[in-house]
């Protein structure tokens, strides 16, 4: 009987013990296996890169980020931890460290490697680093079952949400880096009233991820556990976005000087899924690759994008996502690859997509 009772409670303390490390955290990552990458949100697709484009958007001259500085701003909230500091414009943050961009991508791609992602892009020259999909273990429901089991049946497991991540860095005028991390997720819903057949479905960015990565990356970088928690926690506003049409163009009007709005606008290629080829901040000007969605192709579910061989993508699209700023109000435009305004109904969407994003 006293080993019984020895064993019992030897199983109830394992069962707590696995139920306070997921329920405590909302975070336990499990890469996916490498294959294909999953092709989402509609409209939107990874291609290759060119190997043509410079780090993080190149050395910012201090003449030419003047012209950005230049433009009226709001406030931004800001925490340093030594040469790490966390800045926060309504539910946009991100870090900026005293440190060159080479000097950081090595630990940053450790700090995800860590955190339990594959890593399904890797591009310095663009400053821009990836993860694969991964499944959220911390959101799989904690039943009677599993609580008493815990890791034993583990595997059999699974929840309906799939995540990746996608950090960019880019260089300041002063040397240093900005570093901003984009959650982009999937959830797995039922596509018939029969419920015997699914289908993936983007589903929100949640900024309190980002956030809690930042938190966690800066703590990776140096910074106190205590004072990195602190500085995730600053208080929040909302810009105030609009769609509009200027003489015939689509455009996205923000309530907000051009250095927000550079942030929050990249942020919103970043979550979106935008192929983002190069930026000039001098002009207020994102290069990006965009593929037209086609309502007639039926769409694999999410096992059959990542382990089959994904059909031959459709020519993408080159576009300008230009922002022009006057006073405390920024303009966001779509121009095609010669510069030029575009009023497509793909503008239309871009211009949709960014403005959902922002609100």
């Amino acid at each position: 009987m006293k080993l019984i009772a020895k064993f019992g409670l030897l199983t109830v303390a394992a069962a707590l013990s696995a139920c306070s490390v997921l329920e405590g955290d909302r975070i336990d990552y499990k890469s996916a296996t490498k294959g294909p990458s999953l092709e989402v949100p509609p409209d939107l697709t990874q291609l290759s890169r060119d190997s043509r484009y410079v780090v993080s958007g190149g050395a910012v001259s201090a003449n030419s980020y003047q012209v950005g500085q230049a433009v009226t701003n709001l406030p931004t909230a800001a925490t340093a931890v030594g040469d790490v500091r966390i800045e926060r414009a309504g539910n946009s943050r991100w870090l900026v460290v005293n440190r060159a961009p080479d000097q950081l991508w090595g630990p940053i791609r450790d700090f995800w490697q860590e955190s339990g992602f594959l890593l399904a892009m890797d591009q310095p020259n663009l400053g821009i680093m990836e993860t694969d999909w991964a499944e959220n273990r911390a959101a799989i429901p904690q039943d009677f079952i599993r609580r008493s089991l815990g890791k034993l049946l583990d595997s059999a497991y699974s929840s309906a949400e799939r995540d990746k991540y996608r950090t960019r860095l880019e260089r300041s005028a002063n040397g240093g880096t900005e570093i901003f991390i984009s959650h982009r997720g999937m959830l797995e819903v039922y596509s018939n009233v029969q419920k015997d057949q699914t289908t993936w479905q983007p589903r929100p960015a949640d900024p309190e991820l980002e956030a809690e990565f930042l938190r966690r990356l800066m703590v990776r970088l140096g910074a106190p556990q205590a004072q990195a928690q602190a500085a995730a926690t600053v208080a929040s506003d909302r810009p105030i976005s609009r769609v509009a049409a200027v003489n015939n163009v689509p455009v996205v009007v923000i309530d907000e000087g051009f250095d927000r709005a550079w942030r929050r606008v990249g942020l919103a290629l970043d979550r979106t899924g935008f192929t983002v080829e190069d930026r000039d901040r001098s002009q207020g000007t994102y290069f990006v690759r965009y593929v037209p969605p086609n309502p007639d192709k039926k769409e694999p579910g999410f096992l059959g994008r990542l382990f089959s061989r994904a059909e031959a993508a459709e020519q993408p699209l080159k576009f300008r996502i230009n922002l022009k700023s006057e006073g405390t109000t920024t303009t966001v435009s779509v121009l095609n690859a010669n510069g030029t305004p575009e009023t497509s109904q793909n503008a239309q969407r871009i211009v949709q997509v960014i403005a959902d994003d922002l609100k």
